[in-house]
């Protein structure tokens, strides 16, 4: 049985977020769930039957940082671990028979939580605290499980890497979203990548990565370290060495899952042949020696099809030399494309494994005035059984990035029952609840990445889309105005510029606010360019010439401000400036003042 995304056991659980509602949806969407629409008070006198009392371990500091009182005597119990453990023994024939699934079990007399392993009891708990609401907690069944088995975010773009705070922050995040693999390989990194892969990390930045690698384990995320070793590497004895050592370092300092990238290189680094000898070394010296390590990962040279030679070429010599349980990454089409069965049928039988999918959004490197905030849709809803991974490339800004990166923890955890739009609403009333309804009005206008070289594309404005063509086509054609389109777009407008003064001045998410400052500056200046274009529709519409010159004036006085404000923000990049509403909002202005202009 698969029950829709369980839209929270109805009235119990809407939201009172302004301007926004809706249903609370719960995240990952599991694959079943059976609700009677009761609820319970949650317990504070209970008794607690777990696999390892006392233990440090995630699950159990999770639970007991929500449920910290017990009693031995409580009638009331809750029951804890994984499949073979003593405290879970009668519920073994419910616990999935899935890496990393759970059970999940509220009634008035109880609460089970029985994984099919650790990491399993942990998203088991997670779950347990989403559902809490007002003091109460519903009755209900839920068996659960991930579709895909490492699903994440690889840091790999181009450009300021992330903040020592802002990756603690996503560790916890990814806990949060049943993620499991966080891929450290920041292309600016010099001890990542050449000139300083061989040498190993300063005192202060080896302290940050061991404080990351436990935040990782205590967010029951597996903490990978990519090294970058292409561009300069020589195939000898002394660089593998060096690579070992580098890797031995890391291992020191507590990392457990390891990373060799050979893309965006050139030269003798490029060769397959040497990269797998090179890579089967390491698996067979280091991985499968330390017994206590993930599996290792390659980023290969042809990461995508439009790049690759099939025949005898590159991805085959890897499929038939690497040893089997080394996973490959794969981009798809396209270096920035959605990922579809087509693609997997062409790649998996190269590499002759599972396409480790490494997904190039919401990265922004390659069109840095874009803040990308919008839905995650357009891979294959069908293509669990033929991946080994999925992880998101993401923005620089962290922040802004868990909008799409929510949305890629609930299409990895069950793609069939992933709805977009729903992911989308719900990733932004967890990251802004108080002011939801104005960071909607936000992302929905920043969310297309504008012209690029890989000519990837996304909605945006969707919502206000129709209206806007009304408009345009009706003034073309008559020189007046769609009354309704016209008022609707006008709202829009003026939503625009409340947004922007109310998420410029919130306490709400500071980092987030502060990832956001340039872009809100000149979104607000947009709202009020769209508002004077309208006021130049409406006075030509009432042949007010002197309306009309006041309000195209203003106009194009505040268009001048959004190309100085574009000119002066967001400059430490070689692509600088700040861009909003670009696909839809900013063009359709801009024909609209013109059109105005040549009438008069």
């Amino acid at each position: 049985m698969k029950t829709r995304s369980i839209l929270l056991l109805s009235m119990a659980f809407l939201l009172s977020v302004p301007m926004l509602a809706g249903e609370k949806y719960l995240h990952p969407t599991p694959q079943q769930l059976i609700a009677t629409g009761d609820s319970i008070a949650i317990p504070s006198d209970y008794r607690t039957y777990v696999f390892e009392e006392g233990a440090d371990i995630p699950a159990l500091k999770l639970l007991y940082s929500f449920l910290p009182y017990s009693a031995e005597k409580a009638g009331f119990g809750i029951y804890v671990g994984a499949k073979g453990d003593k405290s879970v023994r009668k519920f073994s024939r419910v616990i999935p028979q899935k890496s990393e699934g759970y059970y999940l079990k509220i009634d008035d007399e109880k609460i089970v939580i029985a994984g099919a392993d650790r990491r399993g009891i942990y998203y088991g708990v997670q779950t347990l605290l989403q559902l809490a609401e007002n003091g109460k907690l519903p009755v209900v069944e839920i068996t659960d499980y991930p579709d895909v088995p490492y699903r994440g975010v690889v840091e790999g773009f181009y450009g300021k890497p992330w903040s020592h705070q802002a990756r603690l922050r996503q560790l916890e995040f990814y806990g949060k979203n049943k993620m499991n693999v966080y891929i450290y390989g920041p292309k600016d990194d010099p001890y990542h990548r050449t000139p300083n892969w061989r040498k190993p990390y300063p005192e202060q930045e080896a302290a940050q990565m061991k404080e990351l690698v436990q935040a990782a384990a205590d967010n029951n995320v597996i903490f990978y370290w990519a090294i970058h070793p292409g561009q300069d590497i020589k195939w000898n004895n002394e660089d593998r060495d060096s690579l070992l050592q580098k890797f031995e370092h890391m291992y020191q300092l507590g990392v457990r899952g390891f990373a060799v990238f050979f893309d965006d290189i050139s030269g003798e680094g490029t060769k397959a042949d040497k990269q797998a000898e090179l890579l089967n070394y390491i698996d067979d010296n280091f991985i499968q020696t330390k017994h206590d390590v993930a599996p290792l990962v390659m980023c290969p040279t042809e990461y995508n099809k439009s790049w690759a030679k099939v025949e005898g070429g590159y991805l085959t010599t890897l499929g038939e030399k690497l040893n089997e349980d080394i996973l490959v990454m794969w981009t798809g089409d396209k270096v920035v494309e959605t990922i579809d069965m087509e693609t997997l049928d062409f790649v998996n039988p190269l590499i002759r494994r599972k396409a480790f999918i490494w997904w190039n959004f919401p990265v922004s490197d390659y069109v840095q005035p874009h803040l990308l905030m919008g839905e995650v849709y357009g891979n294959g809803l069908d293509i669990k059984d033929d991946i080994s991974a999925f992880v998101s490339n993401p923005m620089e800004y962290a922040e802004a990035s868990k909008i799409a990166i929510q949305s890629i923890a609930d299409y990895t955890w069950n793609m069939e029952q992933y709805d977009s739009h729903a992911s989308w609403l719900q990733a932004i009333r967890d990251l802004m609840p108080e002011n939801a309804g104005y960071l909607k009005t936000f992302a929905s206008h920043n969310s297309d990445l504008g012209p690029n070289g890989h000519n990837f594309q996304r909605m945006e404005s969707e919502e206000i889309a129709p209206a806007l063509d009304a408009l345009v086509k009706e003034f073309a054609a008559t020189g007046k105005k769609d009354e309704q389109a016209w008022n609707t777009v006008y709202q829009e407008c003026n939503n625009i510029i409340e947004a922007s003064d109310i998420l410029l001045t919130t306490d709400e998410n500071r980092p987030l606010v502060e990832e956001m400052t340039p872009w809100l500056y000149y979104f607000k200046l947009l709202g009020e360019y769209g508002c004077k274009v309208l006021e130049t529709v409406e006075a030509r519409a009432n042949n007010d010439e002197a309306a009309f010159k006041r309000a195209y004036t203003h106009a194009k006085a505040l268009k001048k401000l959004m190309e100085i404000t574009d000119a002066s923000s967001n400059r430490d990049h070689r692509q600088p400036g700040v861009k909003c509403g670009t696909k839809r909002l900013v063009p359709a202005f801009d024909t609209l003042l013109e059109s105005g202009a040549v009438s008069k």
